[in-house]
């Protein structure tokens, strides 16, 4: 893979390459626009509701809502009367957030921005929110960076992250299996880790706890049919494999769902894991 060279004057050894960030990028925008996420985040709105609460969300506090996807976070900070600003690099989906405001005639501006790049001066925010949305950035420290940079001294930054091990990190890791991501590139499951969040989050003061998700479908077979057609990762691993590790990734998801389905014979009920996390700027 190509990418940037990184000269350590403390060694001899070869220097250091790091990602192409920039080419994984692009990789990760075709797939977040794949399908219809929207379909798949409306479903996610209590996660919004709950980070606000969370952060403890006041009235005309400066909000961005970062990787905001379809504005589950941004649409809840709007509810409780907020100055909210959401961001994300899929123009798609902010257009679909648009229009739910619109629906619901709630006040928001919507700007597409990089989560690693935000185009605002420092300390511009009193909140920063995200759900399952920054944990996907691909340079994992300056996404964390540039979170806390566009805080204020004191603000908050709500994040809500699926874990490795809950059912969406174990998802990633059949689709892993079939679709390797780069040696290189950190998994985004480890924004769910407090280990991890203390590291990118070095110096403030990070709070965080674990929570449930619960997807609820009909049935293991419409949640696949829903999931292979609207959410981006598993719609582009169904269109890129082969037929035989179509075959055998469905295999997988099926084992997945019937494991953790707690629905009973009659429907499904699916408990996904999440790590809630507040951080403090200082």
């Amino acid at each position: 893979m190509e990418g940037n060279t990184v000269l350590d004057s403390s060694k001899t050894t070869s220097p250091t390459v790091l990602p192409d960030f920039a080419a994984i990028k692009v990789r990760q925008q075709v797939t977040w626009a794949a399908g219809d996420y929207a379909m798949i985040g409306t479903t996610l709105q209590i996660v919004g509701e709950r980070i606000c609460e969370a952060v403890d969300l006041r009235a005309d506090e400066r909000v961005i809502d970062v990787a905001a996807g379809n504005g589950n976070a941004t649409l809840a900070a709007a509810r409780r009367y907020a100055q909210v600003t959401s961001t994300d690099y899929v123009d798609a989906l902010l257009q679909r957030g648009q229009e739910r405001a619109d629906a619901e005639r709630l006040t928001a501006t919507f700007k597409e921005a990089d989560a690693e790049a935000l185009p605002y001066a420092d300390g511009s925010f009193d909140v920063a929110l995200s759900t399952f949305g920054v944990m996907f950035t691909p340079n994992q420290e300056k996404a964390a960076a540039e979170l806390t940079r566009v805080v204020r001294q004191g603000g908050r930054i709500g994040i809500a992250n699926w874990t490795p091990n809950g059912f969406i990190g174990q998802l990633f890791k059949a689709i892993g299996k079939y679709l390797p991501t780069p040696a290189d590139v950190k998994s985004p499951a480890l924004w769910g880790t407090q280990v991890r969040l203390a590291e990118l989050f070095a110096g403030h003061h990070v709070r965080s706890s674990s929570q449930i998700f619960n997807f609820r479908y009909k049935s293991a077979d419409h949640f696949f049919g829903v999931f292979k057609t609207y959410y981006g990762p598993t719609n582009r691993a169904f269109a890129t494999l082969e037929v035989d590790a179509q075959a055998a990734l469905k295999a997988d998801i099926f084992d997945l769902l019937d494991r953790m389905n707690r629905g009973g014979r009659g429907t499904l009920i699916v408990p996904s894991e999440y790590l809630e996390a507040v951080i403090t700027t200082r």
